[in-house]
């Protein structure tokens, strides 16, 4: 269930999280920073786990 919660807010985020939250990002910085912070978080959960 948290995992599902987590992608339905990454996908939001990186989808509309521009106009939302009024982000100028024409060369796509912000969602690129989103992007790596997602799988960054992914590859510690995993670690912590183990």
């Amino acid at each position: 269930m948290l995992w599902g919660l987590c992608i339905a807010l990454f996908v939001a985020l990186v989808g509309w999280g521009g106009a939302y939250f009024g982000w100028s990002d024409p060369e796509g910085k912000v969602q690129l920073a989103l992007i790596t912070t997602f799988i960054m978080g992914i590859i510690c959960g995993y670690k912590s786990k183990a």
